[in-house]
């Protein structure tokens, strides 16, 4: 079998990719490595997905997503995508450790990790208080007690944000250098609500069921002391998971993120990207599943004009 439209990776960007293909008349095969949902199932609760004002799970929206998916017919399989080659016709090639695919499109929907701090604890309460997204979990902490880590942009950002409905936010930022722009840590340090600990550290992450606080320590004196919040946003970047991407020939910002045209092709012909792993100014369940259905719709018509019967 040629698929025409094969995604890889089932985060909310390669399940949307998934339906728009597959009710588009595509053979559509969507390849998963670990679990469908991607950074989504990771999330405790999800107030801010248009028509789901019960408030669903990650793990749960992300199901849904799945199953509206299979019922347009498409292929899920759990394998992990080792090469990718090109073949005649257009035809491109794809090998994972157990199969190969024929297939006449690709949607890159691989997504990108938040860089963690390794602390102790983190784990344990990541999704319990613990967030590398302000914009998605930000309301859970309306009037409470934040903290943000990192000094780039994003952290400033995310400070100012928080400062906006929650009682107080402090930044830790591990020296006295930025690497935020001057004129945003200015604005994080004339905004009343925000504290900027500089010089400092999270050793440890700390509570019962949910996040009550982290173990800080200053950098230069040693001094240990504990800060009292009930949420934490570690906002020290992400890494796209763009290598087999650029393994394709995929062009990418210097920070590893696919670049696309406005229809998410890239500049390989019949090879698209969505979500996390592209250039985009806004990382959401959202702004993901949107992503999937332009990728999609263009792979879609790419595969159309191209004109190969799929057997």
């Amino acid at each position: 079998m040629i698929y025409d439209v094969a995604i890889i990776g089932g985060g909310p960007a390669g399940m949307s990719a998934a339906i728009y293909a597959a009710r588009g008349g595509m053979k559509t095969l969507v390849i998963e490595k670990i679990a469908y949902g991607g950074q989504a199932i990771k999330t405790y609760e999800i107030d801010n997905y248009p028509g789901f004002a019960n408030n669903p799970t990650g793990e749960e929206l992300s199901k849904a997503i799945e199953e509206h998916a299979r019922k347009f017919g498409a292929t899920f399989v759990s394998e992990n995508v080792k090469s990718i080659e090109n073949a005649e016709y257009g035809i491109k090639v794809i090998h994972t450790r157990r199969n190969t695919y024929m297939v006449k499109s690709i949607i890159f929907a691989t997504g990108a990790v938040p860089k963690t701090l390794g602390a102790d604890g983190e784990e344990d309460f990541t999704g319990a208080g613990v967030s590398y997204c302000a914009t998605c979990d930000g309301a859970f902490f309306k009037d409470k007690d934040v903290c943000v880590v990192g000094g780039g942009n994003t952290a400033m950002e995310d400070a100012l944000y928080l400062a906006g409905f929650c009682r107080k936010v402090y930044v830790l930022n591990r020296s006295k250098k930025f690497r935020a722009a001057a004129t945003m840590v200015e604005n994080v340090k004339r905004n009343g609500k925000i504290t900027v600990l500089t010089d400092t550290v999270v050793d440890k992450f700390v509570g019962s069921n949910m996040l009550e606080g982290v173990d800080i320590r200053n950098t230069v004196t040693g001094e240990k002391s504990i800060l009292n919040v009930s949420g934490a946003i570690v906002a020290i970047g992400v890494k796209p998971s763009s290598d087999l991407a650029k393994d394709c020939g995929v062009e990418c910002c210097q920070h590893g993120f696919v670049k696309t045209d406005m229809y998410l092709a890239t500049n390989i012909t019949g090879i698209f990207a969505a979500g996390d792993v592209r250039v985009s100014p806004l990382r959401q369940v959202i702004t993901a599943a949107a992503d999937g259905a332009i990728a999609a719709t263009s792979a879609v018509n790419y595969v159309n004009e191209l004109g190969i019967k799929s057997i």
